[in-house]
Formats: C-alpha cells, sequence, structure tokens
C-alpha cells in the first residue's frame, strides 16, 4: 500500500549543547489518515471505522436514506453571551458544544454541522441505523442531561438553556458544495421539519421553566417500537401546519424517560391535559376548557395548557366554519 510521510530529524544534545544523537520522525500524512482524522471530528471511531471500510468513495455518491435528523439550539443566546468577551463567548461554545456532540457520539450519530449556537446531527447517515429514531431521542435526552451538569457550576444568569427538535424521514445525502469546499450532508423536508420543531420550543415553552425543551414529529414516533415507547414519558403537544407546508403534522413533548417516576400531582395534570386535547380534536370546546382549566390549576406555568385555552376562548366565542384540529403556524 502507498503512503505520504513526513521525515523530521531533530538533533538530541547534552546539557552542554553538544550533539549526541538524532531523533528520526516519520509522519503518516497518507490520504487515509487525513480522512480517518476528519472522519474522527463527526462521527465516533466505531462507526467510522466502518465507513472506512467501504472504501474511498463511500461518501461520495448521493444516495437516498430514511434517518432521523436532531436540531439543537441555545435559547437566548444574544442577550447570554452580549456582556462577555470574546474569548469568553469562543470558551463557553466550546465547552457546551464538545458535552453536546458527546451525547450525539454515544447513539451512533453523525455530527453534520454547527451553525451558529446551533448543531444538527444525523441517525441513519452515513451507515443504516435501524432504530434511528430511538438513538435520536436517546441522544436528546442525554443532552438534557448534560445540560444539567454543564449548569451546575453557573450562576443562574449564566446558565444556557436549549431547544430540540427531531424528525424522521427520507433524505438525500452525500458530499454537497463546491470544488473549492465540500462536506458530508443531509437534505430534504426532514432537515426542515426538525429546524421548524426546534423553534417550536420557544413558542410551546416558557420563561419561567425548562419544560418543552425538545419536540418530535408523528414520523419519528411511528418509528418508535411499542417497546420503546413505554421506556419514556411523553404528551401530544398540537396538530399543526408549519409555515410554507401543507400536510398537518402531530407533534410530541418528550418528557423523560420511564425511570424517573413522575408525581402524583403531574400524573393527574397529564391526565386532565390528555382528556383536553381528545376533546379539542374532536371540535367539543366546552368540555376541552374544562379539562385545560383543570390542567392549569395543577401546573400553572405550562404554556402549552394557556395556549389552548386561549385557543378555545376564542372558538367559543367565533365557531370554526370546518374543524379539522390542525392550527396552522403564522411564524417559523
Amino acid at each position: 500500500m502507498e503512503r505520504n510521510i513526513n521525515l523530521t530529524v531533530n538533533p538530541l544534545t547534552d546539557p552542554d549543547g553538544e550533539v549526541r544523537g538524532g531523533l528520526v520522525v516519520l509522519e503518516d500524512i497518507s490520504q487515509e489518515k487525513r480522512m480517518k482524522a476528519t472522519m474522527y471530528r463527526y462521527m465516533n471511531p466505531k462507526v467510522a471505522e466502518q465507513v472506512m471500510s467501504l472504501g474511498d468513495d463511500a461518501l461520495q455518491v448521493g444516495e437516498r436514506k430514511h434517518v432521523s435528523i436532531l436540531f439543537a439550539d441555545i435559547r437566548g443566546y444574544t442577550a447570554l453571551t452580549e456582556e462577555l468577551e470574546a474569548p469568553e463567548v469562543v470558551a463557553l461554545l466550546n465547552e457546551y458544544f464538545g458535552t453536546m456532540v458527546e451525547a450525539v457520539f454515544n447513539h451512533e450519530g453523525t455530527l453534520d454541522k454547527f451553525i451558529g449556537d446551533a448543531l444538527m446531527a444525523v441517525f441513519g447517515a452515513p451507515l443504516p441505523l435501524s432504530n434511528h429514531a430511538w438513538m435520536a431521542i436517546q441522544s436528546a435526552l442525554e443532552m438534557r442531561q448534560r445540560l444539567v451538569v454543564f449548569n451546575a457550576c453557573r450562576s443562574d444568569d449564566m446558565k444556557i438553556k436549549i431547544g430540540i427538535g427531531i424528525s424522521s424521514g427520507e433524505v438525500v445525502s452525500g458530499n454537497i458544495g463546491s470544488q473549492r469546499r465540500m462536506d458530508y450532508t443531509v437534505i430534504g423536508n426532514g432537515v426542515d421539519i426538525s429546524s421548524r420543531l426546534e423553534g417550536l420550543t420557544k413558542y410551546y415553552g416558557s420563561g419561567d421553566r425548562h419544560g418543552c425543551d425538545i419536540i418530535f414529529s408523528e414520523d419519528t414516533l411511528q418509528l418508535l417500537s411499542p417497546e420503546h415507547r413505554d421506556q419514556i414519558h411523553f404528551r401530544e403537544l398540537d396538530r399543526i401546519r408549519v409555515k410554507g407546508k401543507h400536510r398537518p403534522l402531530t407533534i410530541y413533548e418528550l418528557l423523560g424517560d420511564r425511570s424517573i417516576s413522575l408525581t402524583a400531582t403531574t400524573r393527574d395534570f397529564l391526565e386532565w391535559y390528555s382528556q383536553g386535547r381528545i376533546a379539542y380534536n374532536q371540535g367539543q370546546f366546552a368540555d376541552a376548557l374544562v379539562a385545560f382549566q383543570n390542567a392549569h390549576q395543577l401546573c400553572p406555568q405550562d404554556q402549552v395548557t394557556r395556549i389552548h385555552i386561549e385557543r378555545i376562548r376564542g372558538y367559543l366565542v367565533s365557531p370554526p366554519t370546518q374543524w379539522d384540529g390542525v392550527h396552522t403556524m403564522t411564524t417559523k
């Protein structure tokens, strides 16, 4: 096998400065090593080795793949960093991204790109992953746990909050770019949807709690096995039509892992909330209002409940002529 190397000879001297010998350093700079070093930045070593074994053209050819995409973004980044010096901002982001990327790699995800203070990860590309939806869910839960540790030593005004959006679907993957620069990435509707869902955590969350920080789509839920569904707490948030899209989409909030028990109050809250959603979807607005008001009494800070109560009061005054339970978003 042909390899390229750098040859360096360094003199070895004694304390008096006399040359007593030499140190010969051979550095492998072959394309294989450079490619491996690059891939280790975007995926864990196990996945990188598997991709390398497929040959040099493994990432060059465009392919259609079924994947799950995760977007994570820092909330209030500008306000958080405006008082920091440039070196402090860089140090903060490097530390934050360092721990978040580990949460991606630990579940066989690929770091697609950093976008300012956001990151995009893909599960199921470049290598297929049969349980990519579950891996994305697990990665999001680990990100939440890592954020708690990250914030533990920070003052309240410097604690980071994030929003995460997850969606699943078919994408086109491959090296995309110009002759000067090309990167392996994925493009498609699933990418756009996951980005929109990440943005919606601002709408469904609220300023006085860390709630509704992870939203995932019905396409992701449908790919979870019954066994995996039983391992997480989640609730239906809404049925929406995101701006610029025609197909309605049911979205869900990832509440947590079932290894962590819910309090009796939280269980009662979710029961009333679920009853409200059922009545709301059926257009039974009076019954829905009662259920959501009961839920609100148990958890007054829940923004999602307040959103439903406000909508329903409007519908009771001016009933919709046709009702399909879908709320059309007017902003991204």
